[in-house]
């Protein structure tokens, strides 16, 4: 499931930035194989929780797995999100921010597979290390929205500025959900939130 999440979140990251329709496409499939295996995995951790009378800390494994396959579906539907929004830009010509766009998107990456490695790893310390690489996200965010929300004297349409605010505010979800990742596997591993 991690795969195929930061697979769609590749693939969105070309869609909006090389304005590759063929990535954008791709992205439907994928997430459609993400709502399975989510619905799969939800559906195993609350049969286990049911049957097995798990307690401690297989309960917190459990619980913190589920909140966990949540954070890697919202990635996933905030990736297709993007390749739409990617495809309502391509008419439009770059915008002078897409650089720093550019540099959010792939420091957002870089947080989603940190995560991945710290679950796979069960390193705690990985983690906690994601939540630190979230504030240069957030600071992208609130600098390429203040240049946004300033912009005047707009000629044509507005439709491109709305846009790209709505893109930046997606990849600063998809972010704060990789912390999320990050922290529930700290979780695991101490038992400390």
């Amino acid at each position: 499931m991690g795969a195929l999440v930061e697979r769609s979140f590749h693939l969105s990251h070309q869609a909006l930035f090389n304005q590759d329709l063929t990535a954008a496409q791709a992205i439907k499939p994928l997430d459609r194989k993400i709502d399975r295996y989510y619905r799969q995995i939800e559906g195993d951790c609350a049969k286990l929780m049911t049957l097995q009378r798990p307690v401690a800390q297989d309960l917190r494994l459990l619980n913190a797995f589920m909140h966990l396959v949540r954070d890697l579906e919202r990635i996933g539907d905030y990736a297709e999100d993007l390749s739409e929004l990617a495809i309502k830009l391509f008419p439009y010509p770059s915008h002078p921010v897409m650089d720093e766009v550019e540099a959010m998107s792939n420091h957002a990456q870089a947080m989603l597979a940190s995560s991945l490695v710290a679950l796979v790893e069960l390193d705690a310390n990985a983690g906690r290390t994601v939540k630190q690489m979230d504030d240069r996200v957030d600071l992208a965010y609130d600098t390429v929205y203040q240049t946004l929300a300033v912009t005047r004297d707009i000629q044509g349409v507005v439709e491109p500025i709305l846009l790209m605010t709505l893109a930046i505010r997606h990849l600063e979800r998809m972010a704060d959900h990789a912390t999320n990742i990050g922290q529930r596997v700290s979780y695991i591993v101490t038992g400390q939130r």
